[in-house]
């Protein structure tokens, strides 16, 4: 549990809160500008507490000027972005002519596949039942030899 639940108060702690002091010394002497290769004479500060630091004196870095961009005309956007669109309207039309080209011969296909299956369905109901049912065979030429008596 925690101690502001329990009902026990904990026992106060002195707290000290330090903060920190600017260092008020004034610069030993004018700041001169540094050959590059050269090694920089080093500095010792000492702190209001006694304590002494000895280090390097570092120049800030400088950022680098940004250079001017160019300004871009309205004419050339607008001829990069009438170039996207016709390059997007000329994929979406080939897309398009491809897709019905086989929608076509799909179509097509299932136009011959049931050509072929009815034709042999014909053929089955044609030549399959002359000879597997007990009716009348009737040849013509017969016929029309013996004069429309119709013996067979």
């Amino acid at each position: 549990m925690y101690p502001e639940h329990s009902g026990h108060l904990p026992a106060e702690r002195a707290v000290t809160i330090h903060q920190p002091a600017p260092i008020t010394h004034p610069p030993a002497g004018p700041l001169v500008p540094v050959q590059p290769g050269t090694v920089p004479a080093v500095a010792s500060v000492v702190l209001p507490d006694g304590r002494v630091v000895t280090g390097y004196a570092i120049s800030p870095m400088q950022p680098e000027p940004l250079a001017a961009k160019p300004a871009v005309s309205r004419t050339a956007v607008n001829v990069a972005l009438g170039g996207v669109g016709f390059l997007a309207v000329c994929g979406g039309l080939l897309l398009l002519t491809s897709f019905i080209a086989a929608l076509t011969a799909f179509i097509t296909q299932l136009i011959t596949l049931a050509a072929v299956i009815f034709g042999g369905w014909i053929a089955v109901q044609i030549l399959g039942t002359s000879s597997h049912r007990g009716g009348t065979t009737f040849h013509i030429r017969k016929a029309v030899i013996k004069r429309n008596h119709f013996h067979g």
